[in-house]
């Protein structure tokens, strides 16, 4: 699947410091790149509704990653996927009375407008489920044959013969490392997010599904072994990112809520696929953004759309800085208030850069990439701009006639920023 045109990235002299991250998994901060390349996979959209302002801080703050290690002189792999085939999609195509196959294609389209606006770089492989399906058949079969996958009846009448399969995550024996939440916490968790702990016939309740048995009416595609239908969700990201990036991966990706069950799983699956003890080096989550005291969600409604905001007139780059002045693995509310802030101080940053001169940037450009490289620290990223825009606006340092144009490249190459 295509994805879409990457913004030019200028060249800048010197090197950001190594990158370090935290860990979900560890709380601890660690390197995001092992080598000269760093893997990175993030978890995508499921296009049933538009680009809200939650998904935007996701793929802004990997975006940001990548810019900073590839600054620090580490090439970047980055792969995103697409579930354009679940439960949510055919439910709300089902609703408006539209194919889900144009739902689904009309939400891609938006989204990767979304992406290009706000100058994200688009990842080397953008991966839909649907096409990727036959990537997903094997591994399911041969979590079978092992005895780390098994067989429910499917709960319908009509497929008589027929099952659903599912995963037994007693087979990781590490299973519950990477949010160490409780049992019951992931029983409340699973029910929420998407699982079936409920669900009869299954060994243990966290068990997710990994292959589900064609239903009159809805998609289907050849199992194999497996007998018609489509896959889980959990089992499509483990096996694109070991097709595509082989595993342990440097830093799987994506927003905090989806830590348990789809981070979990999906990193238990590909660990017993692959007989590897760990999925990712470093697990790295945005916090939520939330609107009016609660999380911005599709099933809540609650949202704020950025091609709403484009559409209205607003300037992409000062949502983008709006969504940078919080720390990525902060949760904080959107408000109008915070929006204009950022409109105030884009203002700001072109009027100082478009002087004729300004104070020496260098200091600046490392302050803003220490900060960076300090798991992603972009407040104070934004901070260490504010300052030089400050002293060239009131002229307290003697002017450079390149400053101006040395600390706008930094501030594109570096935060996305396009002045």
């Amino acid at each position: 699947m295509k994805s879409w045109q990457s913004p030019s990235i200028p060249d800048l002299p010197g090197r950001a410091p190594r990158v370090v991250v935290r860990d979900t998994a560890t709380g601890s901060k660690v390197p995001a790149a092992q080598g000269d390349t760093a893997t990175l996979y993030v978890c995508g959209i499921t296009p049933y509704d538009a680009t809200h302002l939650g998904h935007a801080a996701t793929y802004v703050t990997f975006d940001l990653l990548g810019r900073v290690l590839r600054d620090s002189g580490v090439a970047v792999a980055y792969v995103q996927n697409i579930t354009d085939i679940d439960d949510p999609l055919l439910e709300r195509a089902a609703r408006d009375g539209i194919d889900w196959r144009d739902l689904a294609l009309r939400e891609i389209d938006l989204f990767r407008e979304d992406m290009q606006a706000l100058a994200v770089i688009a990842p080397d492989a953008y991966l839909g489920a649907v096409e990727s399906i036959p990537t997903f058949v094997r591994p399911i079969a041969a979590l079978v044959a092992r005895g780390a996958a098994y067989p429910v009846p499917a709960d319908d009448a009509r497929l008589t013969g027929a099952a659903d399969y599912y995963f037994d995550v007693t087979s990781d024996p590490t299973f519950g490392s990477v949010g160490h939440y409780d049992a019951a916490t992931m029983l409340a968790l699973s029910a929420e997010r998407g699982g079936d702990p409920d669900r009869p016939g299954k060994r243990g309740p966290l068990d997710p599904l990994l292959w589900r048995a064609a239903r009159s009416g809805e998609p289907e595609w050849d199992g194999g072994s497996l007998g018609p239908g489509r896959p889980g969700w959990h089992i499509e990201c483990a096996c694109i990112a070991m097709d595509r990036l082989g595993i342990p991966i440097d830093v799987q990706g994506g927003g905090s809520d989806l830590i348990f069950p789809h981070h979990e799983m999906s990193a238990s699956h590909a660990k017993v696929l692959a007989q590897e003890p760990a999925f990712a080096r470093a697990y790295v989550h945005q916090g939520m953004v939330g609107l009016h005291g609660e999380k911005m969600s599709k099933s809540k409604g609650n949202l704020v759309l950025v091609s709403t905001l484009r559409r209205g007139g607003t300037d992409p780059m000062a949502i983008r800085l709006a969504l940078l002045e919080h720390h990525h693995a902060t949760d904080w509310m959107w408000t109008d208030e915070a929006l204009e802030l950022a409109v105030q101080r884009l203002d700001r940053w072109r009027e100082a850069l478009a002087a004729g001169r300004g104070p020496d940037p260098e200091p600046t450009i490392r302050q803003l990439r220490a900060a960076l490289a300090d798991d992603l620290d972009s407040p104070r990223a934004l901070a260490a701009v504010d300052r030089w825009v400050c002293q060239a606006r009131t002229g307290d340092a003697p002017g450079d006639p390149q400053a101006p144009a040395r600390l706008h490249a930094a501030v594109d190459a570096l935060l996305g920023v396009r002045l």
